[in-house]
């Protein structure tokens, strides 16, 4: 798809037009219009503008001519996954598992790696050709090639360690001990939570990332247990395979 194309879509999409798109980056109506009759092509700085604005990347707006990819994780990046810095702005290096509100998630390559290995297993890959392939991969990105530079020295692992110590203090019967938390968005783990008087209710951000885990129970059964917390709270559910029936254990702020 064409820029000119591109940008005539994103701004009827937004229910802009083509005046009000100019306001908002400070050009004329007939510089917005030349782009969309393409005469002309937005400047660097008015391209980062509009991919703030509509929440795309570069590639996108121009027609996406490169494919990008998380240079964390390696996972290919579409506008819905790259991630944010703690402004909101489009942080086009990483996806939003990897790297959240200014913060790295991944300190441990091998971490990582076990991670995605649960992901990316499946009937044409099995688990030890997509760690091979990890290891192989992985090094070769940005942010390990440069991981010295890039880490806080270790800041948000002890964060990531106070929130597992916190958790492990509340002794919920049947949980087992928490060794480990992962980076996991919103969207993937906001289950809807049963009230007594019979509404739902969720309590995450579906574009937040979080740090959490799920635990087998030691009740056995079908039944697991979700843990998610941040800086502000710690929750812990139950529910069945595919996040199914989930009951909300507890809601704590901290």
């Amino acid at each position: 798809m064409e820029t000119k194309t591109v940008i005539q879509e994103l701004r009827i999409k937004h229910g802009m037009s083509q005046e009000e798109l100019a306001g908002k980056l400070f050009v004329t109506r007939q510089a917005v219009s030349r782009w969309e009759t393409g005469e002309t092509t937005p400047n660097t700085d008015t391209l980062k503008l509009l991919s703030e604005l509509f929440g795309v990347s570069i590639n996108t707006l121009l027609g996406s001519p490169a494919k990008l990819i998380c240079q964390c994780c390696g996972m290919p990046l579409e506008d819905g996954i790259i991630s944010h810095e703690k402004d909101g702005t489009l942080n086009r290096d990483y996806c939003k598992w990897c790297y959240a509100d200014g913060k790295y998630m991944y300190s441990s390559i091998d971490d990582l790696i076990e991670v995605c290995v649960k992901n990316m297993t499946s009937a044409e890959h099995t688990e030890n050709e997509v760690r091979e392939y990890l290891k192989a991969t992985l090094p070769q990105l940005d942010y390990w090639k440069r991981y010295e530079q890039l880490s806080d020295g270790g800041e948000f692992e002890r964060f990531k360690q106070t929130l597992i110590d916190e958790i492990n203090a509340l002794q919920i019967e049947g949980m087992p001990k928490l060794d480990k938390l992962n980076a996991l968005v919103g969207s993937f783990v906001n289950l809807p939570y049963r009230l007594p008087n019979g509404s739902c209710v969720k309590f995450l951000d579906d574009s937040t990332t979080y740090l959490g885990n799920q635990l087998e129970s030691e009740f056995g059964g079908k039944r697991c247990f979700g843990v998610l917390a941040n800086m502000e709270f710690i929750l812990v559910c139950t529910y069945e395979e595919g996040g199914k029936d989930p009951e909300l254990v507890l809601y704590k702020k901290r």
